[in-house]
């Protein structure tokens, strides 16, 4: 099985991809419903978080968790990477959704930096809506700017919206607030037309008619979902050691920390199957389990 946390039912959307594209592999989905949401967390809470919730995943049998959180992935993800997996879980892995979306950005891998065509290019201007924690990470300036210098990044975080979105709020009160965040990067910009737009929070697919609206027609908007479905089948095919398909090929289960009602309800919007979420409360950790601390 393969692992799928998010802080709340926002990665319900990369689950749902991920079924798509691959339908005979089976997912486990953790939400953190009862901390979401993350963004407005301080670091260290979130790394500690998510390094519980993949923990909980791997007890029940996940070898490989994808992050389908982009504050989990911004601010969580390389430390567990490389502090706490080699030690408490050598052969298991943690992937996030960040890196495939900065890949295809800029056009290019991960492990790749600018090289002298890149320079030639066109510039474009890429607009990112993310959460508080996501923006002040950087992780979007600093990994486009290593790979695809010709994009100039504006980054914009609406502290309330993933909130609105957990809590169900009415589609006025949505569309007044992603009026406001892009009306507040419409004055970062100063004049200068977005190009694409990244919609930085697993969330924001979920009113992402929304933001269409608010937007200049013409702003490309970069599907998260989707390129996180392709990303995971490439490793797939690289790594067939983590697919697990178990004895029953695409089963899907989906736990909450939360309220198991609300998740049902959200996992049948985007899964075809009827999918029941049943409650789990984080499994404890040995305290040598921890992320080691940087001095």
């Amino acid at each position: 099985m393969i692992g799928v946390f998010d802080s709340g039912h926002g990665g319900l959307t990369v689950l749902s991809a991920l079924c798509q594209r691959l339908p005979r592999q089976g997912f486990i989905y953790l939400g953190d419903h009862a901390h979401a949401p993350y963004g407005s967390r301080a670091p260290g809470e979130i790394v500690e978080l998510t390094r519980s919730g993949v923990a909980t995943l791997f007890g029940l049998g996940c070898t490989l968790v994808i992050l389908a959180c982009n504050t989990a992935a911004a601010v969580a993800l390389r430390r567990l990477q490389q502090d706490w997996l080699p030690d408490a879980f050598p052969n298991h892995r943690c992937l996030g959704v960040l890196v495939p979306m900065i890949e295809a950005v800029a056009q290019n891998p991960w492990h790749a930096v600018a090289g002298p065509d890149e320079w030639g290019r066109v510039p474009e201007t890429l607009g990112v809506f993310a959460t508080p924690a996501t923006v002040a990470s950087g992780a979007y300036l600093h990994e486009v700017a290593k790979r695809a210098p010709r994009l100039t990044v504006f980054q914009q975080a609406c502290p309330d919206l993933a909130g609105l979105i957990e809590a169900g709020a009415d589609a006025a009160t949505l569309r007044a607030a992603i009026d406001r965040h892009v009306g507040d990067m419409q004055a970062q910009l100063r004049g200068t037309a977005l190009d694409s737009v990244v919609l930085g929070c697993t969330h924001y697919p979920l009113v992402e008619h929304h933001f269409r609206a608010a937007l200049p027609a013409g702003t490309r908007l970069l599907s998260q979902p989707q390129r996180t479905a392709e990303a995971l089948t490439a490793y797939l095919f690289r790594h067939p050691e983590m697919k697990r398909f178990g004895a029953q090929p695409g089963l899907v289960r989906a736990y909450t920390t939360g309220d198991p009602e609300r998740v049902t309800l959200a996992a049948r919007n985007f899964l075809a199957d009827s999918v029941l979420a049943g409650h789990l409360a984080f499994q404890a950790l040995p305290h040598t389990h921890q992320v080691r601390q940087h001095a």
